[in-house]
């Protein structure tokens, strides 16, 4: 069976009756799946479920057709999994500290070396491999959380906001790592960061409260938003204000003003021009229509 990760109805409440997630359908293959949402959406509750470090208080997920709450190992040992919170060993180089994880991941002793060392070649860090990991800055540092994602040649890779921190060369560096891990596995991206999704992932998924707001290819997304982007240019005292009343997309200095684009139902000003949406007004349009209805 083709890798496949079905999530079918899948909530997780906490203790508190706080419900993260509510009612999740999937149905998941090869490739890069974008989980987009903003802080707190219940991104990184749905990924610990799919990592199987927690479990699902509704619904289940099954992974090559097992249910991973009845046979977990089933999806443990083709997993691979770069938490948000990453953190190294800083005394141990990168290659004592992958081979050290590759012993608590239960890797055969045989073929780990070599193992290793592909790993970092893969995520081009063969000439840092013995630099002790207290002197790599966070984009290497991050690098070395996707070697230990790899060691096991997992069929199912998920990153939980792996870009957070990162200059805008790591970050290029790193969606291209992931761009290339994704030929024959399924990769789910989870981030709150419009750009790495858009230069990386052809399926999106969208989570706001917890609950699955849209699911499909970028540019249905996208097309949802047709007719409610416009491009303002404002005097840049008016820019609190406008911010006050409408979603902005982005605002940029020029030399006569600010230019702003604004997603909304109806054109924001007189002067407003439509444009064609991308996926970051897309993607705040989305919200603002959860938002409208909640």
């Amino acid at each position: 069976m083709a890798c496949e990760l079905a999530l079918e109805g899948v909530g997780f409440r906490y203790r508190n009756g706080h419900d993260a997630v509510s009612d999740v359908g999937l149905s998941l293959g090869p490739g890069i799946v974008g989980l987009l949402g903003p802080n707190g959406a219940g991104k990184s509750t749905l990924m610990r479920v799919l990592a199987t470090l927690a479990k699902a208080t509704t619904g289940r997920v099954t992974w090559r057709g097992e249910d991973i709450a009845r046979k977990p190992d089933a999806l443990r040992n083709e997993l691979g999994y770069l938490p948000q919170d990453f953190g190294v060993y800083e005394a141990l180089s990168a290659r004592e500290f992958l081979q050290f994880l590759a012993a608590v991941k239960g890797l055969p002793a045989r073929g780990v070396a070599d193992r290793v060392d592909a790993c970092l070649d893969m995520v081009g860090l063969h000439d840092a491999a013995d630099r002790r990991l207290g002197t790599f800055s966070g984009g290497m540092r991050q690098r070395v959380g996707i070697a230990q994602a790899l060691l096991n040649d997992p069929a199912l890779l998920i990153v939980d906001e792996p870009t957070v921190g990162l200059d805008p060369e790591e970050r290029v560096r790193f969606r291209h790592l992931l761009a290339e891990l994704s030929a024959q596995r399924l990769v789910i991206l989870s981030t709150h960061i419009v750009s790495d999704i858009e230069a990386s992932a052809g399926e999106l998924a969208v989570l706001t409260g917890g609950r699955l707001r849209f699911h499909g290819a970028p540019e249905a997304l996208i097309a949802q938003a047709e007719g409610h982007a416009w491009s303002w240019r404002i005097a840049p005292s008016q820019l609190a204000d406008v911010r006050a009343k409408h979603r902005i997309s982005r605002a940029q200095r020029r030399p006569d003003g600010m230019e702003v684009r604004v997603v909304a139902d109806s054109s924001p000003s007189a002067d407003a021009v439509p444009v064609s949406p991308d996926l970051e007004d897309a993607y705040l349009w989305l919200l603002q229509r959860n938002e409208a209805a909640a």
